[in-house]
């Protein structure tokens, strides 16, 4: 029998659990002898019979809740990864700028001294960084949940969503000028 190997980019996963659902999606195929994902290079090592359509690996990546794609067999596979980062972090750095003055005013707490932004400024600085920046939370929380799994995206926009309704709820009940403290 004639072997194959074939590379696949792999978008979505955050955690362990994501390189193990993977495989096992990867591994459910017929003709699929082994595969092995590797989390930091975000990619996929398959070893399948010669005759296989890549295709069909993609899609079943694709049912699994993740994004894949084949890499041609002269590609250059390292400089993949590096680039993909290089475009996330404008957001971390704006996700930071956004955050920062509503992190810094709670260090007071630990002198003594309570002072926090008003409400309507802390949800303008907040929201932003919620539903714009952190929407790939939702987006593969929600392709985890179309799977039929959970995934740390999926805790991310939970915990978040309900700090975040949490929040507007204490504000909405707080009377006119004052801030709850939670």
């Amino acid at each position: 029998m004639r072997m194959a190997e074939h590379t696949l980019n792999i978008d979505g996963m955050t955690c362990a659990s994501c390189v193990a659902r993977v495989e096992k999606a990867l591994g459910r195929v017929p003709g699929v002898q082994s595969a092995s994902v590797n989390l930091a290079t975000e990619q996929a090592q398959v070893c399948t019979l010669a005759s296989m359509d890549e295709q069909l690996l993609v899609a079943a990546v694709q049912r699994a809740g993740y994004e894949a794609s084949v890499v041609p067999p002269d590609a250059d596979v390292l400089a993949q990864p590096v680039r993909h980062a290089h475009d996330e972090g404008w957001k971390v750095a704006l996700a930071a700028a956004l955050s920062l003055p509503l992190m810094v005013p709670m260090l007071g707490d630990l002198l003594g001294r309570h002072w926090m932004w008003p409400a309507w400024v802390q949800a303008l600085l907040a929201a932003p960084v919620q539903f714009w920046l952190g929407a790939r939370f939702y987006r593969a929380g929600w392709a985890a949940l179309k799977a039929g799994a959970g995934n740390m995206d999926l805790l991310v926009a939970i915990g978040t969503s309900a700090a975040f309704g949490l929040s507007l709820a204490l504000w909405w009940r707080a009377p006119a000028g004052q801030m709850p403290h939670l």
